[in-house]
């Protein structure tokens, strides 16, 4: 239910969606004994059109989201037991059709899944994406994944497949459960999650909620950083969209805090101590850590 409701109340509170309903239904009042009021809604509509199409605004956004989490160190040690990759990379109704790969904006995430899995011969690719669609459905987004990865060199025996998670939450919580049953959650296993920047505080929030211990390793940013908080764009719909996506994880992050789905508000990179385990300190004792969030002592 949860899923379906945030799927509709979204499509309704999304700025595109809200500021095209305001030009909308103040065109339809200038035609009526409310002119005055319709005139006011369509010209408020038109400044929100071009804020938010042409000004910063979506990158102003968007980059507190990007910049939460930085990657990982590879180098410390153990070696990454594998690389959870979340689904949203591709457009599975129309590459289903077209018998072709047809991955979207967030395609970064797949392409650095497999680059990854050569720097490291031995880890693991998790991939967790079932079918999100509601009024067009099509098969699931680890079916489509696994061919891709495999095309680029990945062999099959090292991929774990996921395919009914719907969100980020399920992502997590359906991914722990399919992990626990191979055994690959034991204490000393080392995860990485791949996901786009922005979307990362939610993942690792939604990921630390359902007890499995993972480390960001963020791709698909949007933005150069600081320097693009004074950078307008010269197209509105690209624009809009930054804003749209943006204002998504915001709302997501809130929602999900709201309902228990996430450990934290707006989560943040954890200390090096984490739950009575100091991962600074050589033969430190996972006696106290939750069996999915496994301290990992140096050695």
């Amino acid at each position: 239910m949860f899923f379906y409701l945030a799927k509709a109340l979204w499509f309704l509170l999304q700025p595109s969606t809200l500021i095209a309903l305001l030009i909308g239904y103040g065109a339809i009042l200038i035609w009526t004994g409310w002119a005055r009021w319709g005139r006011r809604f369509v010209t408020a509509g038109a400044i929100l059109l071009l804020i938010a199409g042409l000004s910063p605004l979506g990158n102003a956004l968007i980059l507190p989201l990007e910049n939460r989490f930085p990657r990982a160190n590879l180098d410390d040690p153990p070696p990454p037991t594998g690389f959870i990759l979340l689904g949203g990379a591709e457009d599975r109704l129309v590459g289903t059709a077209r018998h072709a790969p047809t991955l979207n904006e967030a395609g970064e995430r797949l392409v650095e899944a497999a680059i990854l899995a050569g720097r490291f011969p031995e880890a693991k690719i998790a991939f967790s994406g079932g079918d999100a669609g509601i009024l067009y459905k099509s098969d699931s987004e680890a079916s489509g994944a696994a061919e891709l990865l495999t095309a680029l060199g990945v062999p099959r025996e090292r991929l774990i497949l996921e395919a009914n998670a719907r969100d980020t939450y399920e992502n997590a919580a359906f991914l722990k459960e399919e992990l626990n049953r191979q055994g690959d959650l034991a204490p000393g296993k080392r995860w990485l999650l791949i996901t786009s920047a922005y979307h990362m505080p939610r993942a690792m929030g939604a990921f630390r909620k359902a007890g499995f211990d993972v480390e960001p390793w963020p791709v698909d940013y949007r933005t150069r950083g600081a320097a693009d908080l004074t950078r307008p764009f010269d197209k509105v719909s690209e624009g809009l969209r930054r804003v749209d996506v943006a204002a998504r994880e915001w709302v997501g992050l809130l929602a999900y805090w709201l309902r228990g789905r996430s450990d934290a508000l707006f989560p943040a990179p954890l200390p090096r101590s984490v739950a009575g385990c100091d991962l600074a300190q050589p033969g430190a004792s996972p006696s106290d850590s939750p069996p999915a969030s496994p301290c990992r002592p140096n050695p």
